[in-house]
């Protein structure tokens, strides 16, 4: 592996573990903690300045696992051409990257309409307690499924990237070494 490969894979791959474990932590720990304020017109405000600070760095590490995915991409470009199943989990990888990015922005401009809110005050950043706004229980109604959409995806990604990165390593053990001598079939 060169050293370019090494930090496209890095840059991949921390950039894509941010990514995720922004998201679900903003789910379950923001979100969830921000429920607990005593005041209910805290509760919004404390999710979205939450949400505001770590707007930076989510962007940051998603566009950090896009260039790192295009780097790996021009290291592979030959293995993606010659075997089919590698250039079917890379256009797979691609529309679900493409697919988290676009949930990670429409939950962005969600969020900013709830943040126009907050002044309203709510059970929690996506639990609605029945004196909101119609504008503000749509968005909460919404946010209460993208907070989920953008984990659940990045999570098939790094799966995806564990799969490819078990699918490059070579055979070990006791199946490579009959292999090697002519004595496994198949391989």
């Amino acid at each position: 592996m060169t050293t370019g490969s090494t930090l496209s894979r890095s840059m991949h791959d921390l950039g894509l573990a941010a990514w995720f474990g922004g998201s679900l932590m903003g789910a379950v720990g923001l979100n969830g903690g921000a429920a607990t304020a005593n005041d209910p017109k805290e509760r919004l405000s404390i999710s979205s300045a939450g949400w505001t600070k770590w707007a930076p760095a989510q962007f940051a590490a998603i566009g950090a696992h896009i260039v790192g995915s295009a780097g790996m991409l021009v290291g592979d470009a030959g293995r993606v051409t010659i075997q089919k199943e590698t250039r079917g989990i890379v256009v797979l990888k691609t529309v679900l990257t493409l697919a988290a990015g676009g949930a990670s922005l429409y939950s962005a401009v969600v969020g900013r309409k709830q943040s126009e809110h907050s002044d309203e005050g709510a059970k929690g950043a996506t639990e609605a307690a029945g004196w909101e706004s119609s504008g503000l229980a749509a968005a909460q109604k919404q946010q209460k499924i993208l907070q989920w959409v953008v984990p659940a995806i990045t999570g098939v990604l790094i799966v995806l990237a564990a799969q490819q990165g078990e699918a490059q390593r070579p055979k070990k053990g006791l199946s490579a070494l009959l292999a090697k001598k002519g004595l496994l079939q198949g391989n």
